[in-house]
């Protein structure tokens, strides 16, 4: 038996909703970046699922497509030893000229698929058009997509133009290539329901099947879908021309996502309105069976397993991606991985498995309707100058190269599998497991940061332990090293420390907790091997730059806390060099009734002026956006300094003013003074706003400031209620 190949992605969908096009290349820079090629040869890929898409290469026509950008890429893979699978249709409708409701729509493509074809006549593997039920549904049922409609007809036409599109692009790339392999993808989805709709989910499972079957020629007046065709309005000769022209897949693609699996369920009053269905029938809530199924989903291996039983062809996982933290992305490849293996030793001819979004995605989370900025990071993530490699990036290489998967967070169970999936009433019995593997140990259980993280981690299903003082004095080297043998973890996170600016101008436990602490640990983790991560302060900069710092700028403090912090900056990466160094600023958050926010807030519902230095410019920090961002770094192993903050640089007036607007409250009765009218006895600089030279992980300012308010009220109503 072959080994399971590592097969790799980009995100490549040029997606029309209304007039507006979303270019997933562009945003990602893949279409600038001939060297990301590189990047991803270098994981021990197999082969590239590369996008040479219709409407990028010849928006205007055959007579004038440009070839230079595929002709200098496909010249790149190829010294690289990768083989291309071309994609030329992906969730889109072709150039402007034509759309999936366009009886000339199929026409079209073939007459590219042949331009390709002759241009590149030693590629071998071809995806014409991908996902094409899906992108039927999404864009002539549901009406998220160009060309909008909403009716079973035009689904149909949808379906069935793309699937023309597919073998008439196929019988034209094989008068060139007869040897040339046809890859076709779908997004297999599965639907369960409450007994009462089992019919309903039994005609969604009968129907995911309809795009490989057509394009297998096993349609016809016998197969379980013919009599809701003829009723859609397919006409007989449509169905039946699939038969009369069968292109069975060399190789089956499914595409498996969390969200995949649904479940059917007419207890509406479990569920928010937005979730309500009808099939002109019965009304019934259609929500993700991972949030409500008790004993779970089935994911990759129950996809493969069906798909095997139904066809008996060779298969492939075709895109694993989860837009989600760190550890769970790592989990979700892995468990595919994982997968694939365990079905192919029961039989299944499983030939490879995907990374998918290598350069990551955006606008994925609202199905590419809204144009909110939203990215998810791959194995690579964008925000950076240059791509920067994630975790994930290392964990392909290793299952592409025949390595054991190292990363310690792979020993949890993915949130999929943890009980705390469960967003609704459980349908029938659960099943879930708890979080498992080495422990992250967190210092600081007293503070904000250090509560933040473990609730992070929470949340994350991520073992851990909260210390305290009394458990590690983090400048004590015994007890340091006491307790990395007592729990042994993989990382620490130092959230301890001394917070009182002004009173650190003469307290001695300002140096011994932010400046000896942070460097007893270094020597612990580093005697230990074992992975740190603490936190620094915008207060190491003294303001004159004026405009925001990044991580090279060279820090000269104004205060003794600024002076700590820097001096645990230097000794900490001195002693161990693999250290994370986070930089942040002016922290705000939802569960800390102490942060400026917060006092702002409650000031102004009391009708009481609040004083605010006008003269300081900062960037205030969202405490749970820190925690998460400053969790993916250590994971993805990360080192030296880095900066985060939400970005935005505002002085402390401005902040408050922000919050009264989004609160809703009076910003006339914040007062805008110098620094030097607060009494403060520790310097401060005049400008000490954060930004980075390393990647832009933390959301905007406003963004975060929304979340934070949504929070707390939240919160406020439901302690309301239960009063």
């Amino acid at each position: 038996m072959r080994n399971l190949e590592l097969w790799v992605g980009v995100e490549p969908t040029v997606s029309r909703v209304g007039d507006e096009t979303l270019d997933q290349l562009a945003l990602s820079g893949f279409d600038r970046r001939t060297e990301d090629l590189d990047r991803l040869a270098e994981l021990g890929v197999a082969a590239m699922r590369f996008p040479l898409l219709w409407e990028r290469t010849a928006p205007e026509g055959l007579d004038r497509a440009d070839w230079s950008w595929a002709d200098a890429r496909l010249a790149r893979l190829a010294q690289h030893g990768v083989k291309p699978i071309l994609g030329l249709v992906h969730h889109g409708g072709g150039p402007r000229h034509t759309h999936l409701l366009d009886p000339g729509f199929a026409d079209g493509l073939k007459a590219y698929a042949r331009a390709v074809a002759e241009r590149y006549p030693h590629v071998s593997a071809y995806t014409p058009v991908n996902e094409p039920l899906t992108t039927a549904r999404f864009s002539a049922l549901y009406g998220h997509w160009y060309p909008h409609a909403r009716d079973e007809k035009s689904f149909w036409k949808a379906l069935m133009h793309q699937l023309r599109a597919t073998v008439l692009a196929m019988e034209e790339i094989r008068r060139v290539n007869p040897e040339a392999a046809l890859i076709q993808t779908e997004d297999l989805g599965h639907s369960s329901s409450t007994p009462r709709l089992k019919g309903q989910a039994d005609f969604e499972n009968e129907r995911r099947w309809l795009s490989l079957d057509l394009l297998l020629g096993r349609v016809d007046q016998a197969h379980s879908m013919w009599d809701h065709l003829r009723w859609a309005g397919a006409s007989e000769q449509e169905v039946l021309w699939f038969a009369e022209h069968p292109c069975p897949p060399d190789v089956l693609g499914l595409n498996v996502y969390v969200t995949s699996e649904r479940f059917l369920d007419e207890r509406l009053h479990h569920y928010p309105p937005h979730t309500y269905g009808s099939n002109g029938r019965e009304q019934y809530a259609d929500v993700e069976a991972v949030r409500v199924r008790g004993e779970g989903i089935g994911g990759v291996g129950a996809r493969l397993r069906e798909a095997h039983a139904r066809y008996g062809r060779p298969l492939a996982i075709t895109e694993v991606h989860l837009g989600c933290t760190r550890e769970e992305q790592l989990r979700w490849l892995h468990a595919a991985w994982q997968d694939a293996e365990q079905v192919r030793q029961e039989g299944a001819d499983v030939r490879a498995v995907t990374a998918w979004a290598a350069l990551g995605a955006f606008e994925w989370n609202s199905l590419l309707t809204r144009r909110s900025g939203h990215y998810e990071s791959g194995l690579w993530d964008v925000r950076a100058p240059e791509p920067r490699p994630t975790a994930l990036a290392q964990l392909a290489r290793e299952l592409g190269t025949g390595q054991s998967p190292s990363h310690p967070v792979l020993a949890g169970p993915g949130w999929w599998r943890r009980e705390d999936r469960l967003i609704f009433p459980a349908f029938g019995p659960v099943r879930g497991e708890g979080r498992a593997g080495r422990p992250l140990l967190i210092t600081g259980a007293t503070g904000t940061l250090g509560r933040a993280l473990a609730r992070a981690c929470e949340q994350r299903g991520l073992p851990y332990h909260l210390l305290s003082r009394q458990d590690l004095d983090i400048a004590d080297p015994r007890s340091a090293a006491e307790a990395l043998k007592t729990y042994r973890p993989w990382a620490v996170v130092n959230a301890a420390g001394y917070v009182r600016v002004d009173d650190a101008e003469q307290d001695p436990r300002n140096d011994r907790e932010n400046a000896t602490g942070p460097l007893v640990l270094a020597h612990a983790c580093a005697d230990q091997g074992v992975r740190l991560l603490t936190f620094s302060s915008d207060l190491v900069f003294d303001g004159r730059k004026g405009t925001p710092y990044v991580e090279s700028d060279i820090p000269h403090p104004l205060n003794a806390y600024g002076r700590s912090k820097q001096a645990a900056e230097e000794h900490v990466l001195e002693a161990l060099p693999e250290a994370l160094v986070v930089r942040t600023s002016a922290f705000f958050g939802p569960w800390d009734p102490h942060n400026f926010a917060a006092w702002v807030r409650r000031e102004l519902r009391a009708g009481q002026p609040v004083r605010a230095a006008c003269d300081q410019v900062v960037s205030p920090t969202s405490v749970p956006d820190l925690t998460h961002a400053a969790l993916d770094l250590l994971i993805d192993g990360e080192r030296g300094l880095w900066h985060l903050a939400n970005a935005g640089a505002v002085s402390w007036a401005e902040f408050a003013r922000l919050v009264a607007g989004m609160t809703g409250l009076d910003a006339e009765l914040v007062e805008a003074v110098p620094t030097s009218a607060l009494g403060l006895s520790a310097a401060r600089p005049p400008f000490s706003a954060l930004t980075s030279e390393r990647g832009w992980l933390m959301p905007e300012l406003e963004d975060a400031l929304h979340r934070w308010h949504a929070h707390t009220e939240d919160e406020e109503q439901e302690r309301l209620a239960a009063d």
